[in-house]
């Protein structure tokens, strides 16, 4: 008997016959109605299916002539079928027949049906009856960090999205739109333009995807801030204090003091958000640490900071809704005054966010329920200043984050991509923890202890050797070797990142290097073994092996520098042979970024922490 496939999302509910289902040579697919807004998942379907499993695969919307044959009837309007984004997919040894109650559905079905037939030519018997939790199940790419993907590169990990049943796609934005009056702030970094997006937008709306437009609007605008022309609207344009200790010297936040704040919003809004189809709007304003430190300071002594900041965001709202779209905003600064929440706005989304897998979202989801304010629960693929994951951190967020949400009523369920001091994380890294991700956000029953490595196997990366979903899985767990757990990164990521600081880096003497030395080549050992079958597989084994060399490097570094930390000099041609190894990985980064990535921002974020490294390196020797 065969196997029930390993989907993923798993869907709701599957039932599994005893018969085998041989699918032959020549597949047609009839789609009764609604083919033109199907057209776009058809020829994917069509695609992947005759490049996987070497069939044919045929679409047509008139059944004449097939009655008899085996063959794929996608029937949508089925009133069987009460769920806007549910289907019903039946696999049997006459024929393969999917309804839907709408479009959307259809190509839900589609998905699922497109990773069965992945598993080869032969596939179980089965009915699947299947509808989402969460009706927006979205993920947010941080394109500020220095990291802009080219067109198709982006147009590609639509596609995985779609796959996944993800309806929310969102490019966290902060400067790296090309807006026609403030080239000085974007021009070094290959922004998005308007033409991009909206093909971008077209090519997602096709896959049933809305393109939510993003863009800060009152912290990290920094990228704006240390620009002369915008000086004037910065809360603390010297610098300010850090809440967790330590001095940022440049600006962060437009003030609330400053009255061109609201004006500069409004000229962005209005040529950014026309280029968008979708009804929603993201306009950030998160982690305003400076807010009280400068143009404000007074008002938030007289009113506190909950008043001026809910004035503020009040008037962003205002904004986004005489523009006809619905405001989204991130919800750490309103989440710590009940008597803030209380005061939102009822069309409005606030976005709960937190990234480590005891976050607590039960307690905040539970303070916008009851003030019955509209939420998201944003949880985060952990990849950022890790290099290479934190898986268990990032399962066990993304579960808490949806079991969390679904008790609550959240609207969404929106999974989060950063970039963190330049992205050196490579693409494949996320594929894990957006996969768990997109199914604990489908049905999260069925996709709590759901193992997503055969997905990535399988279909994504069609790995003969079935190696690559253990290696991306293993790597995300060595940071748990290092010792001490750092808070949203990883030992060795953070020691890339504080070349300028390491002596007085407290977790430094610490860390077990050996230990994760040796926790990282068993983890890599699968590498070996692994067949990528796809197109960029070559790339992706590049993409890995950098990985793991610039991990093995940093562990290496790290002991040599906890000897200096105890007073020994570092052997003969101990730091040459370092400079050499680092050159070699900041060699291959740099020839790895430009085979996804537009050139703005690699040399300004991506390539500072290799620079930085390799002069205090020249210092030690």
């Amino acid at each position: 008997m065969l196997h029930s496939p390993a989907l993923v999302p798993a869907p709701r509910q599957l039932t599994c016959g005893e018969r085998a289902v041989r699918v032959p040579d020549e597949l047609w697919v009839v789609v009764a109605g609604h083919h033109q807004e199907l057209l776009p998942v058809l020829r994917s379907f069509q695609e992947s299916v005759s490049a996987g499993v070497g069939v044919a695969v045929r679409l047509t919307a008139s059944p004449r002539g097939l009655e008899e044959r085996f063959h794929v009837a996608v029937l949508v309007g089925d009133r069987a079928v009460t769920h806007p984004q549910g289907y019903r997919l039946a696999v049997a040894p006459e024929g393969i027949r999917l309804d839907a109650a709408t479009p959307q559905g259809a190509a839900y079905g589609l998905a699922t049906l497109k990773q069965i037939l992945a598993t080869g030519r032969e596939v179980p018997e089965l009915q699947i009856d299947d509808y989402p939790d969460f009706a927006r199940r979205g993920v947010m790419l941080d394109i500020s960090r220095g990291k802009v993907p080219t067109m198709e590169r982006l147009f590609r990990f639509v596609d995985l999205l779609a796959d996944l049943k993800v309806n929310e796609f969102q490019l966290y934005t902060e400067h790296t739109f090309a807006y026609r009056e403030h080239r000085e702030v974007w021009q070094a970094y290959s922004p998005m333009t308007g033409e991009q997006i909206m093909l971008l937008d077209r090519y997602c709306r096709e896959r049933f995807i809305d393109l939510v437009p993003n863009q800060n609007s009152f912290g990290h605008m920094t990228p704006w801030l240390i620009h002369p022309r915008y000086q004037h609207m910065a809360e603390a344009p010297d610098g300010f204090e850090l809440p967790w200790g330590g001095r940022r010297d440049e600006p962060f936040s437009l003030s609330p003091a400053e009255p061109s704040v609201i004006p500069f919003l409004a000229g962005l809004y209005d040529e950014l958000l026309p280029h968008f189809t979708s009804q929603y709007f993201n306009v950030g304003c998160d982690e305003t640490f400076d807010l009280g430190q400068g143009r404000s300071k007074k008002a938030v002594a007289e009113r506190g900071e909950h008043a001026v900041y809910l004035e503020q965001l009040l008037k962003i709202y205002r904004l986004v809704a005489e523009r006809g779209r619905t405001m989204q905003f991130w919800g750490d600064i309103i989440i710590k005054y009940p008597e803030a929440v209380a005061q939102l706005p009822k069309d409005v989304i606030a976005l709960e966010w937190g990234y480590e897998a005891d976050h607590p979202f039960d307690a905040h989801c539970a303070e916008y329920a009851r003030a019955g304010v509209p939420f998201y629960v944003c949880p985060g693929t952990s990849t950022w200043m890790s290099l290479v994951g934190r898986t268990e951190n990032a399962l066990g967020n993304m579960r808490n984050a949806a079991e969390s949400g679904l008790k609550h009523g959240a609207a969404g369920y929106l999974n989060t991509i950063w970039g963190d001091y330049g992205h050196q994380d490579y693409e494949p890294v996320v594929y894990l923890p957006v996969a768990y991700g997109a199914g604990v956000s489908w049905a999260f029953t069925a996709n709590r202890d759901r193992d997503v490595r055969p997905f990535l196997n399988q279909l994504l990366f069609r790995d003969a050797a079935g190696a690559i979903g253990d290696v991306l899985h293993d790597l995300g767990n060595t940071y748990l070797a290092a010792g001490p757990l750092l808070h949203n990164s990883t030992a060795l990521g953070r020691l890339f990142h504080s070349a300028a600081a390491w002596r007085t880096w407290k977790p430094l003497a610490e860390c077990d290097f050996t230990a994760q030395e040796q926790a990282v080549r068993q983890a890599a050992a699968g590498l070996e073994r692994a067949d990528l079958r796809t197109a960029d597989g070559p790339l992706v084994m590049r993409e890995m092996r950098n990985s793991v060399r610039l991990l093995l490097l940093l562990c290496d570094l790290g002991r040599t520098l906890q000897g200096v930390q105890r007073g020994e000099r570092p052997a003969t041609g101990k730091v040459q042979q370092l400079v050499r190894e680092l050159d070699e990985v900041a060699y291959e980064h740099r020839e790895l970024w430009l085979q996804r990535n537009r050139p703005g921002g690699l040399e300004e974020m991506s390539m500072k922490p290799f620079r930085a490294w390799r002069q205090e390196l020249q210092k030690l020797g």
